[in-house]
């Protein structure tokens, strides 16, 4: 970086008082000696640890001095290309090296980094690249089909870049290589203005109901976020953490590979959670902490070499999605042997992404609760006229502030309003407090089923099949039903070689809730849809399954 040029007379008067216009001045001459942002936390971490391994992918180890370096040169060839401060950039990849490197190049060259689900099709994805107007676009081979046909609908992209780290195709015509477009630039840490307040990432809420809204957060809000995982979630600097879950999704990335990086841990990319991969890492890796949605705890739990494998090393788990079910929680207190400290993380894109926590001191003695508000966050629940609820017991929206907190919907005024009304972020799901503060999430407002007049819980339901050995997995959803207007319906996947039927369910169900709890059905399928985050589609099922009590 240059030397600051020599103060004029008019600009050593600005530190004669303290004003907007003076710190304004302060602000931008001495940004690179006291800023905080994203940009910079890879840097921090290569300086105490050069040498360590910071990112494992495949057969390709990066130390934190080349992690930086490479972050560097994406930076400077973004630049290049014209990008400018607050543009957006977009990718469609897996959990690659080459997302990685756009996700921290994005926020070292001033620009705001969008990563699109790959659940996503076609026209879906072109409208996450249009509403977003992203000027780049970023696409890994294996994905590239997703996209063939719309790629001409996205007016607004000035650059394509091909990543071959899927599968090692070669780019087509029109993209630019990833390697060989990075590869050429300098290691040097571009010379740009970022503050704390700035947006640095863009990401779409997953639409398991709605159109997905585009949330845009900063590094305020990302950075306080990664400071709580840090002390709430009890990372150090010797944890190696392995990365499964999807790090499109907010939270495998900026719950637990983001802070990671910021500690000085190593992080190990997978491109899936395969269940055997996800084994074979922790053994070969000797990882200390491992995250999943508690489907994919379960998928572990069913495979039937789990014995086979060295797991020792293993001692904190992590969870979030969804409450996991206390059988389930049980279980994998006794097949992981060391893994001893479970801690479950609710939260919302829109926090960027965590809210509360439930520590390992209450995992068995506060099940289902998702805990108190982190480190830097604030947490009540409201009733419909937005007056706090503080009755144990009694439900109402969840809801917190903090600076985790979005800074908008990008184009969404109202539903910018909405959301952040009276002072605090409004979650959409329901909650109630115990006696000692803690939240325990009763349900989504739109997973509530309302049978014959009454509200039921289909988390209650969900913990009472559970209980039954025979089931992996269940979703409780309400179907159209004549009588009951909809009906509360339970499917179930069972667990490979066991057999349950219907009046078994039913019977279980009985003997634990109240008459007009009980499922009016139980469906049998092989497979439950979700999404890469792990949560179950419940909306899909509710489409298939809508004419079920009609037949």
């Amino acid at each position: 970086m240059s030397a600051l040029a020599p103060l004029t007379e008019a600009e050593r008067q600005k530190y004669m008082a303290i004003t907007e216009e003076n710190l304004e001045f302060l602000w931008r001459r001495y940004n690179k000696v006291n800023r905080w942002v994203i940009a910079d936390m890879v840097r921090r971490s290569a300086y105490r640890y050069p040498d360590k391994p910071a990112l494992i992918s495949g057969d390709r180890v990066l130390t934190y001095s080349r992690l930086e370096a490479d972050t560097n040169r994406v930076a400077n060839a973004l630049l290049d290309l014209g990008i400018k401060k607050y543009d957006r950039v977009a990718i469609l990849a897996r959990n690659t090296i080459h997302h990685v490197l756009t996700w921290l190049g994005t926020a070292k060259a001033g620009g705001i980094y969008l990563a699109v689900n790959y659940l996503l099709r076609g026209k879906e994805i072109s409208f996450c690249i249009n509403h977003s107007e992203s000027k780049v676009f970023i696409v890994e081979d294996t994905l590239y089909d997703l996209v063939r046909d719309v790629l001409s609908d996205m007016s607004g992209v000035r650059v394509l870049i091909w990543s071959g780290q899927g599968q090692g195709k070669n780019a087509p015509e029109n993209f630019l290589d990833f390697e060989e477009w990075y590869s050429r630039y300098p290691a040097e840490e571009p010379d740009t203005l970022l503050r704390i307040e700035d947006p640095v990432q863009m990401t779409y809420t997953s639409g398991t109901e709605t159109l997905p809204k585009g949330v845009i957060l900063t590094n305020q809000s990302l950075l306080s976020q990664y400071v709580g995982t840090i002390v709430d979630g009890e990372y150090t600097s010797d944890d190696i953490n392995v990365n499964a879950m999807p790090i499109f999704h907010c939270a495998q990335r900026d719950v637990f590979l983001n802070p990671i990086f910021m500690i000085g841990g190593t992080n190990i990319l997978l491109p899936q959670p395969n269940p055997a991969e996800i084994l074979a890492a922790i053994e070969k890796y000797r990882a200390t902490m491992f995250f999943a949605a508690p489907t994919v705890w379960i998928a572990l739990l069913r495979h039937p070499d789990l014995e086979r494998y060295d797991l020792s090393s293993l001692a904190k788990g992590y969870y979030g999605a969804s409450i996991m079910p206390v059988e389930v929680l049980k279980e994998l207190q006794q097949r992981f042997p060391n893994c001893r400290r479970f801690y479950n993380y609710y939260g919302q894109t829109e926090l960027s992404p965590y809210h509360t926590i439930l520590k390992p001191a209450f995992q068995l003695s506060k099940p289902g609760s998702a805990g108190c508000g982190g480190l830097n966050m604030e947490t009540r629940i409201e009733d419909e006229n937005h007056t706090p609820i503080t009755a144990p017991g009694v439900p109402g929206e969840i809801c917190g502030r903090g600076p985790h907190v979005m800074l908008m919907y990008f184009k969404e005024p109202d539903k910018t309003e909405e959301a952040l009304a009276h002072g605090w972020f409004h979650s959409g799901d329901i909650g109630v407090l115990d006696e000692d503060n803690f939240i325990t999430v009763v349900d989504r407002k739109k997973d509530m089923v309302k049978t014959g007049g009454e509200n039921v819980s289909s988390r209650e339901v969900e913990e009472v099949i559970y209980r039954h050995p025979a089931v992996s997995e269940v979703a409780v959803i309400g179907l159209p039903h004549e009588k009951w207007v909809e009906a509360v319906t339970a499917v179930v996947v069972l667990k490979s070689g066991c057999t349950a039927t219907e009046e078994e369910i039913i019977a279980l169900c009985r003997e634990h809730l109240a008459p007009f709890k009980v499922p009016k059905g139980v469906l049998f399928i092989d497979q439950l849809p979700k999404t890469p985050s792990g949560k179950i589609l419940k909306r899909d099922l509710r489409l298939i399954y809508r004419d079920y009590f009609q037949k």
